[in-house]
């Protein structure tokens, strides 16, 4: 009696439920009229977001400008005029899928294409911010309605306390990692993103290998992954969702469950991050929002879309998807840093 009591507060036994009661891919696909419910739902959300996304693009603030990146003056953007980018629609709501479902990829992988397409920092990171906000905590009330996990606030499930540890633990890593790298010990960025890649590489590797263990489920663990996830988002702005993710695998969570978990975590920095920003806008600085209506668009659908995926999959499928993407992220880590290494150690 008391096993079946705390396997009912670790907010995953619905998704081993799930899988016992409904033992097929296609007994899983066929949705419910609460599915169907929650999907149009996120639609609306991500719907009223791009409105907005358009309103902002138009600069209606004074603190709202078109900055001229390359890719805003090559394509006559200047002034008030934007348009939706139909590539970056497409890249975005690829990034987007595969962050809902595996946890991991939206920012590190887009920011930097994004950048060498020829756009503003301030065009990207805020707008991601705003993005990865929106998309988490939209991604965790997704998770819930399609049974990938539970979230139990009386009395406390495990999924709500590793959500308060990881969004803790990372906000606080978070400020020590920008203060300590960037202000006491002021280390090269190329360092900081060599770092991050073999983390990743040596994280993907381990899981990888293990998928097919169960390991127990080992709480205090995801305060070191957490730390560690923190850290990494302070001083290189990613390797935040592939350390969680990864971490909380070999803490003995569930993937199904620990994609959520990382969802609801990410959207709450990110939420955090989006505050900070907009308290900034008052001491000067300036945001461009091109970007948001084409995000927006391409979150609408994948985003919804990406949960509904972790459901219908069985876990033994995850747990091959989701290292194997980390390592997909790490390779290219590695291709965007080593020409920076070489220009380093030949002294450039």
């Amino acid at each position: 009696m008391e096993n079946i009591k705390k396997e009912k507060l670790t907010g995953w036994e619905v998704a081993k439920d799930l899988e016992a009661t409904k033992k097929t891919i296609w007994e899983r696909m066929v949705p419910e009229a609460g599915h169907l419910k929650a999907m149009f739902s996120g639609v609306f959300v991500f719907f009223l977001l791009f409105l907005v996304g358009i309103w902002l693009a138009g600069n209606p603030f004074e603190a709202t400008v078109r900055m001229p990146s390359k890719y805003v003056v090559d394509h006559g953007l200047l002034g008030n005029e934007w348009s939706i980018i139909w590539s970056v629609v497409l890249i975005a709501a690829f990034f987007e899928f595969m962050d809902a479902s595996a946890g991991m990829g939206f920012g590190t992988a887009l920011t930097p294409l994004l950048l060498v397409v020829g756009f503003d920092p301030k065009q990207i990171v805020p707008v991601v911010m705003i993005q990865q906000g929106a998309a988490g905590l939209v991604g965790a009330f997704l998770h819930r309605e399609f049974e990938n996990v539970e979230w139990k606030f009386s009395p406390m499930s495990e999924t709500v306390k590793l959500w308060l540890i990881i969004a803790g633990t990372g906000v606080l890593f978070n400020v020590v990692a920008v203060v300590g790298v960037y202000k006491i010990f002021a280390i090269g960025k190329i360092w900081i993103k060599v770092y991050v890649a073999m983390l990743l590489l040596m994280m993907g590797v381990t899981s990888l290998i293990t998928a097919k263990k169960e390991r127990p489920y080992k709480p205090g663990k995801m305060v070191l992954w957490a730390a560690l996830a923190g850290f990494n988002k302070g001083v290189g702005g990613g390797g935040y969702g592939p350390v969680v993710t990864i971490g909380g695998l070999m803490a003995g969570v569930p993937v199904k469950s620990m994609m959520a978990v990382t969802a609801i975590s990410e959207g709450t920095v990110s939420t955090l991050s989006v505050v900070t920003w907009l308290a900034l806008l008052g001491s000067g600085v300036t945001i461009d929002y091109i970007l948001l209506p084409s995000f927006m668009l391409a979150t609408m659908f994948s985003a919804v879309a990406a949960p509904y995926m972790t459901r219908v999959f069985p876990e033994k499928i995850w747990k091959i998807v989701v290292p194997t993407y980390c390592l997909c992220l790490t390779a290219y880590a590695f291709y965007k840093i080593i020409p920076d290494i070489m220009k380093k150690l030949a002294g450039g």
